[in-house]
């Protein structure tokens, strides 16, 4: 049971900003959605307009953003402050002289459970409910979300089979970033995903620069164009091959926190703003190989329109990578949004194509409606 005050229509409106973002609903609960605005799956920018009033309408229009049952239960768990006062009630709170609070009780209803797999994908909403890191400790005896994690990583005795069933749980910090190394080299951990774009299409469009101008226009566009869809295979066999190289990874603390450290963290904290696109050096270090192999294998100026391509339908996707968790998109991206959460939140096994399932479904790894938890 929880005890909660009633409040008025004129302190409910105060609370109108990004930092301070209060709304209600049904004209009667009053939420504290300030921390939410940032994970909101659709953007901050859907819930400001309503900061300080009631969101019933907008909550129930699907063409706005579909919201589920558990989206509504979400909002009771995590964020009701109060209820707002009828015009009875707030006659009696304007006649309290003594100004003692006027309390509701109500039922809280039973704790979502966010690390176990689940059948069908949660609302997106769900997907965001903040950990309790000292709970979280004593439940699931695994990290400690306020201590650097790498650190407890590589001194630990967790077993692969514990390990991998803990890091595919995801966890959802609610304080920026979780610290992975706590020390001087955090800041190498963390990319804003604006960096890819900044630091990686000036050198991919002088690339493509070159071997457009010292070669038939037709053959470098069409090289650009292979190296694309190759980057498709190559971003679905990294995933698939590399970053999940689960049944392969020897269990030794110094391998689970290398596995920990290149994909990962990823999966444990999910919604980590600065941990959803490859840091400059690791892309080097990955893009290394296939530039050697690539300029081994073909005429320089071929060799050039089709790194081109390749690199540019990286930096696609890492970008969309992002997008895809963080930012409201178009309707006929919401199925590409909804297949890369599946991965997440419903089998980390299959669904290893980001920017397109082709590749799952040539190779049978595609997420389909029914729950297919791989042994």
């Amino acid at each position: 049971m929880t005890s909660l005050p009633l409040l008025s229509t004129k302190q409910v409106q105060t609370h109108n900003s990004e930092k301070d973002c209060w709304v209600t609903l049904y004209n009667r609960k009053v939420y504290n959605v300030t921390g939410f605005l940032n994970e909101h799956p659709g953007g901050a920018d859907i819930i400001l307009p309503y900061a300080g009033k009631d969101i019933t309408e907008i909550m129930s229009d699907s063409d706005s953003h579909i919201h589920s049952e558990s989206a509504y239960e979400m909002l009771d768990e995590d964020m009701l402050v109060g209820y707002l006062a009828t015009p009875q009630e707030e006659h009696g709170l304007l006649n309290n002289k003594n100004k003692v609070p006027v309390e509701v009780i109500e039922d809280k209803p039973n704790d979502f459970d966010m690390y176990e797999f689940h059948e069908n994908l949660p609302a997106l909403e769900k997907l965001s409910i903040k950990t309790d890191y000292s709970e979280d400790v004593k439940k699931h005896k695994f990290l400690d979300l306020n201590k650097p994690l790498l650190v407890q990583l590589l001194f630990s005795n967790y077993s692969k089979e514990f390990y991998l069933d803990q890091v595919h749980r995801p966890r959802h910090y609610g304080k920026g970033s979780a610290p992975l190394f706590g020390n001087f080299l955090e800041p190498l951990s963390l990319t804003p995903w604006w960096m890819v774009p900044l630091i990686w299409l000036p050198v991919n469009f002088y690339i493509f620069y070159v071997g457009f101008t010292n070669q038939n226009k037709l053959t470098a566009i069409s090289f650009w164009i292979m190296g694309l869809f190759v980057w498709t295979l190559v971003e679905y066999c990294l995933h698939r091959f590399i970053f999940h190289l689960d049944g392969y990874l020897p269990d030794h603390p110094v391998f689970l926190t290398l596995h920990f450290l290149l994909h990962g963290v990823h999966h444990y904290l999910p919604m980590d703003g600065y941990r959803l696109v490859l840091p400059p050096a690791l892309f080097v270090i990955l893009a290394y190989p296939f530039y050697r192999l690539v300029f081994s294998i073909l005429p320089f100026y071929i060799a050039c329109s089709g790194f081109a391509g390749g690199t540019l339908g990286y930096i696609m996707y890492d970008m969309t990578h992002y997008f895809l968790h963080h930012t409201k998109l178009p309707q006929f991206l919401q199925e590409t949004k909804t297949y890369h959460l599946e991965h997440h939140y419903k089998n980390y096994e299959l669904g290893f194509g980001v920017t397109s399932r082709f590749w799952d479904v040539i190779f049978d790894t595609e997420i389909t409606s029914t729950f297919e938890k791989r042994k």
